[in-house]
């Protein structure tokens, strides 16, 4: 019986100590404005986790816009989701994986006319999130200037959030971004021989 109320106090004054902290840490939180957040690495959910943050901020009552590089499916269930929803505008601008195409002009090609579709989203200051999703392969392989993107997401209104998905992040975009998450793989069920299966891969 000691032994558990000692275990007991000792929970609840390590709980007090984490609350200050944290306390501490949102008190000196006081900045209002967009983010760029950054989903990157080998592991799945960059994008999952990208539409999570779709339907949260509908929640907030946001306009959202979200433009998906290299990608070029549109049997996504997302997709087929947001579609519905009238704040929400999706524009799937890629033509496959690279591997498919095998094409580096047509490439080259969609990633800028994808970008341009980017620009508008991102000069618009109705749209409260845009998506780029996939954009950091399109820069990996240097479908586009790097550069002229960083510049035009720091161009964007104040209030605006972003968020970028895909592998290989370049560091250009890592220096200026708010939050970038690494995501590693632990295990993945294709590597087993399961197939992509709807609902969870797409």
């Amino acid at each position: 019986m000691n032994e558990s109320i000692e275990k007991d106090a000792r929970h609840a004054a390590r709980m007090q100590r984490k609350k200050t902290l944290i306390d501490e840490k949102i008190a000196v939180a006081q900045i209002e404005r967009g983010v760029l957040v950054v989903n990157t690495g080998n592991g799945k959910g960059k994008s999952s986790a990208a539409f999570g943050v779709v339907a949260r901020a509908l929640g907030h009552g946001m306009k959202v816009g979200v433009v998906q590089f290299i990608k070029g499916r549109s049997d996504t269930g997302e997709e087929a989701f947001f579609r519905r929803q009238p704040e929400v505008v999706w524009h799937v601008m890629g033509e496959g994986f690279t591997w498919d195409t095998q094409d580096r002009a047509r490439d080259v090609a969609s990633a800028e006319a994808a970008w341009e579709q980017a620009r508008a989203l991102l000069r618009d200051e109705a749209i409260g999130l845009v998506v780029l999703d996939e954009l950091n392969l399109a820069l990996k392989y240097r479908y586009l200037d790097v550069e002229r993107v960083v510049a035009d997401l720091l161009a964007r209104p104040a209030d605006q959030h972003v968020v970028v998905t895909g592998r290989a992040a370049p560091p250009e975009l890592v220096a200026v971004a708010d939050t970038v998450t690494e995501m590693g793989p632990v295990k993945h069920a294709f590597a087993a021989g399961v197939k992509a299966m709807p609902g969870v891969e797409f």
